[in-house]
């Protein structure tokens, strides 16, 4: 059993520990509230420009020349995937589910695929294990702009329009509340048209002056939407696994404190009782000594 002074250590080591864990908690409550409003603020705009994508989409689909290059729908020989992850740990599963979400996609893919890499966890997964990995991007703050994200947006814009992709998808976390983040894979390029009950849906929109010229402006700033989008809701995702983690840390620490300070006070205890015994044989063979 292990004696006093190292269980003594042992406690003043898991409290340094827990008071650790709790200051990496608030830090991740307070960057998740920030990070949850600013998701939560701009997923209805996010949502709304993926309808109307997705109704050009259609139009496209319905026989019609294609309105824009972004929106040309033709036969899959490449496969382009971004993949958000955390730059840092300490994070629950959430690095480690969403890679296994990744890998599960493109190992599923017939067709050659190559991967952009968003946050350094992923990127030294893919790399470690030799997945082609063409552009990687780190450091992006916890409270990120388009103008942030528009090289990842640009890159993957290039490799669609050059014919070097022919889809590309957004591997991301959703963010559904504090408890739950769900990964998600999306096609971003070329947009899926929108349906409704098996049939295209019946939104048309009135382009002026015409929708090639508003088009060519618009669709791009829509594409870096949806990858900001899908960033926002990552982060968010990120601060809240993060903040759940290390309140599970700190509730373990405390518990085993507790059990740590039992087994100190039994030591003590027994430390106690032997010397209590040892001075008692001691006054007891100076007792014999005597008479």
């Amino acid at each position: 059993m292990a004696t006093a002074r190292e269980i003594r250590r042992r406690i003043r080591g898991v409290r340094n520990t827990a008071q650790i864990a709790k200051a990496m908690e608030t830090v991740a409550a307070s960057k998740m509230r920030k990070a949850q409003q600013q998701t939560l603020a701009s997923r209805p705009y996010a949502e709304k420009a993926l309808v109307v994508l997705r109704s050009l989409a259609r139009q496209t689909r319905s026989g019609s020349d294609a309105l824009h290059p972004l929106l040309e729908q033709r036969p899959i020989k490449s496969v382009g995937l971004i993949v958000y992850t955390a730059d840092r740990g300490l994070c629950g599963a959430f690095n480690s589910n969403m890679i296994r979400k990744a890998v599960d996609f493109v190992n599923g893919q017939e067709q050659p695929y190559n991967l952009i890499a968003v946050g350094r966890k992923g990127r030294d997964f893919l790399m470690r294990y030799g997945f082609p990995v063409v552009a990687e991007f780190t450091g992006i703050p916890d409270r990120p702009t388009v103008a942030d994200l528009s090289p990842i947006a640009r890159v993957a814009i290039d490799d669609f329009l050059a014919g070097r992709w022919d889809a590309v998808y957004l591997a991301y976390t959703s963010f559904v509340n504090t408890l739950v983040q769900r990964p998600t894979i999306m096609r971003l390029l070329p947009l899926e048209p929108m349906w409704e009950n098996g049939t295209p849906s019946s939104v048309d929109y009135i382009y002026e002056p015409n929708p090639q010229a508003i088009l060519g402006q618009v669709l791009p700033r829509f594409t870096e939407l949806e990858i900001y989008q899908a960033m926002l809701e990552s982060i968010a995702s990120e601060q809240s696994a993060r903040m759940v983690a290390m309140r599970n840390a700190r509730d373990a620490a405390t518990d085993l404190i507790a059990e740590l300070t039992l087994s100190y006070n039994k030591a003590r205890q027994e430390a106690i009782t032997k010397e209590l015994l040892d001075i008692a044989g001691g006054a007891e063979a100076l007792a014999k000594a005597r008479g």
